[in-house]
This record gives structure tokens, C-alpha cells and sequence, in this order.
């Protein structure tokens, strides 16, 4: 499986969104290895995954795919963080592994009770025939955020996606796909079972024409002591229109938890020695 492996530092493991691609993270990940190593990888599926997408597991095929990145790196937890589709991906891994996830990340992601629109919903059906309609979409509906994110050069950053689309295309199929994942799990069920710190990350409700901010900050409310910031000239991609000021709230708020560089090691047993942070949230819990 293909891993990127950039900075150095706690280590953050960078979910890609439903395009499935980390390529079109790049602004964030340069920004975010600045201060940590960032560990990023594309999703099952992708060239480069060597893992087949099975729909009838939902979301576990990425959980699994995480599991295996964290081995290949050697690496007992890290800070998870995903971005849109990403974080429903990070929030499952979250409640499934917790002695895994050092904090959590959700950047973004459909809120608890999203539910595709009827249209999406038909183009998820025939992505090969009506996927393009839905590209043609995404330009318009990021358009305000962009101009006013990058005011001095919005063209620039355009040119900079188109290229980043010729070296590493989205399949509408895959991207199908996985649309037809969201809402599959509880996801109440999931946010209570969360015990690492965690940070939800919106941008301005009437920038994010993508996901209902006002449905992101439910994960606040849905998870023990989530914190929630907003970041301002943004909309639903600031990680890559302001990826600076995307990764100094990131550092603020990890530094603020004091997640250190893989949190407590496990013994030969697998367990996690009862001094570290992982026994300390699960007292906190009781």
C-alpha cells in the first residue's frame, strides 16, 4: 500500500475525503508537517491501496486500512484526523479503536443525520452516465469560499486543482461508492464510544455549501468533551484554502491535550500501561 510519510513530530494520520485521493490534500499536508509527521495513504480502491472497497462492511474496510497504516509505520496510536467523507472514516476508527487513536480530528464531516439529496442519491445510482453533472457542480458550490479564502489568487488555486485532477483522477465509481456509505453506521452509537480528545473543525455555515455546518457541530454535543472550532473565511475545504491557519488550530489543540509522539507504547500483551492517556479517558468515562 502506498504510505505518505512527510515531517516529524506526534504523528497525525491525514484521512483523504470521497474524491478517496490524498493528493488533493497537499496544501494541509505540507502545512501540517511543518510540526508533526503526517501519515497519509489513498483510500481501498485507489491505485496505490492494493485493498478492495467490500460495501457490506461499511466503513470497517477503512478502519482496517488505518490499522495497517499505523503498522506499517510502526506505530501504536496517533492523532486520526479526517477530512469530510474522511472523518466518518476517522470517527468509526475512533470508536473501534480507542486505545489506537491518541485525539481525534473531524474536519468537516457529514453530520450524524446526513442523508445524500434525491439527486445524489440517482447520480450514486448511474455515476458512469450522470457522474459528470456532479462534477460540473463542485466548481460553483466552492466558488465564494475560494474567493474569499484567496482573494489575491483564486485563479492560481484553480489552475493548481485542475492539475492536481490530470496527475491523480477520481473514479465517479469509487466515489459512488463510498457516497452509498454515509449514514450506514449509528453513528450516536460510534460518538459514544469515543474517548479520545476531540476537535471538530467547520468553516462559516454560509460558505459550506457541501455538508450543513450546523450538522458537523452535532459531533460536538454527541461526543464527551469534543471541543469545536470555526475557521473564519472558509467553507467546507479550508484545510487547503487557509492550510496554515487550518494547522495552527490543529497544533493549538493538540498541544493544548499534550498528545505526545505515539502516546504510551503497549506491552508484549497489547495493553496500554494504566498511567497513560487512554486509562485516564476511560476513568474519566466510568
Amino acid at each position: 500500500m502506498q504510505i505518505i510519510d512527510r515531517g516529524a513530530g506526534a504523528p497525525i494520520v491525514l484521512i483523504p475525503g470521497i474524491q478517496g485521493r490524498w493528493e488533493y490534500m497537499r496544501p494541509a499536508i505540507d502545512a501540517l508537517a511543518e510540526s508533526f509527521r503526517v501519515i497519509t495513504f489513498p483510500l481501498c480502491g485507489e491505485r496505490g491501496s492494493r485493498r478492495r472497497l467490500n460495501p457490506t462492511r461499511g466503513l470497517d474496510d477503512f478502519v482496517d486500512q488505518v490499522d495497517a497504516v499505523l503498522d506499517d509505520c510502526h506505530l501504536t496510536r496517533a492523532t486520526i484526523c479526517g477530512v469530510s467523507f474522511g472523518g466518518l472514516i476517522a470517527l468509526r476508527f475512533a470508536a473501534r479503536r480507542p486505545e489506537r487513536t491518541s485525539a481525534l480530528v473531524l474536519v468537516s464531516p457529514p453530520g450524524p443525520n446526513f442523508r445524500l439529496r434525491r439527486r445524489h442519491r440517482i447520480y450514486a445510482r448511474l455515476p458512469r452516465i450522470l457522474g459528470p453533472v456532479f462534477l460540473v457542480e463542485v466548481p460553483r458550490r466552492v466558488r465564494a469560499e475560494i474567493a474569499l479564502a484567496i482573494p489575491d489568487r483564486p485563479g492560481r488555486f484553480a489552475w493548481l486543482q485542475m492539475a492536481t485532477f490530470l496527475r491523480a483522477p477520481v473514479s465517479l465509481s469509487r466515489m459512488a461508492a463510498r457516497a452509498r456509505l454515509i449514514g450506514i453506521h449509528d453513528q450516536s452509537a460510534d460518538c459514544a464510544r469515543i474517548l479520545a480528545p476531540t476537535l471538530v473543525v467547520t468553516g462559516e455555515p454560509s460558505l459550506d455549501h457541501v455538508v450543513s455546518t450546523e450538522g458537523t457541530s452535532e459531533y460536538q454535543r454527541l461526543i464527551r468533551h469534543a471541543r469545536a472550532v470555526r475557521l473564519d473565511r472558509t467553507g467546507h475545504i479550508g484545510y487547503i484554502t487557509r492550510p496554515r491557519e487550518f494547522a495552527a488550530t490543529v497544533r493549538a489543540f493538540l498541544t493544548s491535550n499534550s498528545v505526545d509522539e505515539g502516546g504510551p507504547q503497549a506491552d508484549a500483551s497489547g495493553v496500554v500501561p494504566s498511567g497513560g492517556r487512554l486509562a485516564a479517558s476511560k476513568n474519566d468515562a466510568a
